[in-house]
């Protein structure tokens, strides 16, 4: 198994008192607490901070830590010899299990003489994970796999992680940030308790035409400076589908047109509504024949944009 250093995530020594080790527990449990700290690891740290305390502040935990001597962080170790004599009918060894988990079991199994401490019924826990999801899934509902690795118990009682898959339907008109109950997905509960739940948290990806607002979508319409003026037919693409979409003569930048019902489904079976915004786009590069015209258009129009810059504009 992987060794991990309590004492070096706490910052004291071997030989530190337990009042030292509550000390610096309760220092560094503030500082990288999720709601005060700014470090992008802070969440991170203060769970190894808080597994490293589980251990040490309880004397058993602590005496078989110990028993395990020093090592580098993340160095694979072998148990000691007791440790597997004890635990000699898993067939899937320690590998795969945390240190933590494996200390506490062990630690139980010393106070009740040698054997593994029989516990009531324990309710597994249950954990949320994060699932990618695109618009055009929550437009059209749909299914997605989840994958995972969760902790199923041994008959000894340790923890070891296990991949698993599930499919997950989309439901249509879904949300961002949406959480999917799948009761009995979870942890695997102990001792014949029942297993806990696994909450799938959909992420929406962003779209490459796209923004959202609700059920609302928004859609950036590039319009060529002639197809403003003289009007136009233009293609819009839809969730459902491609519709056409008619531009007046002197349509401005940044209009926006309505198109009722191409949003996002909801709950009611409505719809939300698609709006295309106006984008006036000029050639990055013109040609010979390109530029006398646009000088010959400069030559006859009097339209001046910045007439409101001058007294009495």
């Amino acid at each position: 198994m992987k060794f991990k250093d309590y004492y070096s995530a706490l910052g004291v020594e071997r030989d530190a008192t337990a009042a030292e080790i509550k000390q610096a527990y309760r220092k560094l449990a503030h500082k990288y607490h999720p709601d005060v700290s700014k470090d992008p690891d802070g969440e991170e740290k203060f769970k190894e901070v808080a597994e490293a305390y589980a251990t040490l502040k309880d004397q058993e935990k602590r005496d078989a830590y110990n028993a395990l001597g020093r090592h580098q962080q993340g160095e694979n170790v072998q148990p000691p010899q007791d440790w597997q004599q004890t635990f000699n009918d898993s067939d899937a060894g320690f590998g795969d299990v945390d240190m933590a988990d494996i200390l506490a079991a062990f630690a139980a199994s010393r106070h009740a003489g040698g054997q593994p401490h029989q516990r009531r019924p324990s309710h597994g826990q249950d954990y949320e994970v994060k699932a990618p999801i695109t618009l055009e899934q929550i437009y059209a509902g749909g299914e997605i796999d989840v994958n995972l690795n969760l902790p199923e118990y041994d008959q000894q009682g340790l923890n070891h992680r296990v991949p698993r898959t599930f499919r997950v339907k989309v439901p249509k008109g879904a949300e961002d940030g949406q959480r999917l109950r799948l009761p009995g997905k979870g942890g695997q509960g102990s001792n014949g308790g029942k297993n806990g739940d696994l909450y799938v948290s959909m992420v929406l990806i962003p779209h490459p035409f796209y923004r959202v607002s609700e059920k609302d979508l928004y859609i950036d319409l590039p319009l060529t400076p002639w197809e403003a003026v003289l009007g136009a037919s233009v293609q819009v693409p839809t969730l459902g589908g491609t519709v056409e979409l008619t531009v007046p003569p002197a349509t401005a930048a940044n209009r926006q047109f309505r198109l009722a019902r191409r949003g996002l489904p909801s709950a009611n079976g409505e719809n939300g509504n698609l709006f295309a915004v106006v984008r006036i786009e000029v050639p990055k590069s013109a040609s010979p024949a390109e530029k006398a015209l646009f000088a010959q258009l400069a030559a006859e129009s009097s339209f001046n944009p910045r007439a409101h810059f001058q007294p009495g504009g």
